[in-house]
């Protein structure tokens, strides 16, 4: 399970997204998920001002062609028709074992065989999720249930940081649970209550079950969870 964010890398990282560092290097820098990173950048700056930043920078990358392209366009013009007739009009020197016969049309040509080579056309095998075998959970986690205790079961398209993921994927049914009971309350609604998990192997022993009905991934907070 990848490393949690500390207070302090969060800080940096809103620190570098506000000055413009993309979300790509950012994730590289701390060795997580873009979806990580963005995750924190909505929490702390909240949807609005996430929003503004990123248009922000998408802003200056546009400014920042425009200018390039001026800028060759401008050097281009630089090459009038006066060099080009100047250049134009110079003797051509060639090299003393250069003869005409370097220059003649190739009337033959040769076939190349294909390469024997076996092309692995297996399916590619899904790297964003994670073995419920290999995660290890907190002591406590927390789930978000209605009234009768009834699991609140969502598509993984519900979920904006991982639209990345093939349409297959984006169909899968999901459950979300939380490591923090704010983040829990936050996504609780009227006609929903917060349920405490305290023994996280329930996941590992209900995973049969899970899977009949359908549900084949875990969404929580830094991992998607592969029952």
């Amino acid at each position: 399970m990848p490393k949690r964010l500390t207070e302090k890398q969060k800080e940096e990282i809103v620190k570098s997204f506000k000055s413009g560092i993309a979300i790509e290097v950012l994730s590289e820098k701390y060795n997580c998920t873009n979806s990580t990173i963005i995750r924190n950048l909505k929490k702390i700056l909240g949807e609005l001002k996430y929003q503004e930043f990123t248009n922000k920078s998408k802003s200056n990358i546009e400014k920042s062609k425009t200018k390039k392209n001026q800028t060759n366009d401008s050097n281009n013009k630089d090459f009038d028709s006066e060099n080009f007739s100047k250049y134009s009009n110079s003797p051509i020197v060639l090299n003393e074992n250069t003869t005409a016969s370097n220059f003649a049309p190739i009337d033959a040509f040769f076939e190349i065989a294909p390469l024997d080579y076996e092309i692995d056309s297996s399916s590619r095998k899904e790297l964003s999720s994670v073995s419920l075998s290999e995660v290890d959970f907190p002591k406590v986690v927390y789930m978000v249930v209605d009234k009768k205790i009834e699991l609140e079961i969502k598509l993984l398209k519900d979920f904006p940081e991982w639209d990345f993921l093939p349409y297959g994927d984006l169909n899968r049914k999901t459950i979300e649970i939380f490591f923090d009971l704010n983040l829990a309350k936050r996504s609780c609604k009227k006609e929903q209550k917060v349920l405490k998990v305290p023994n996280t192997d329930v996941f590992r022993i209900a995973a049969p079950v899970l899977l009949k009905k359908g549900i084949s991934r875990i969404v929580c907070a830094e991992n998607l969870i592969a029952l």
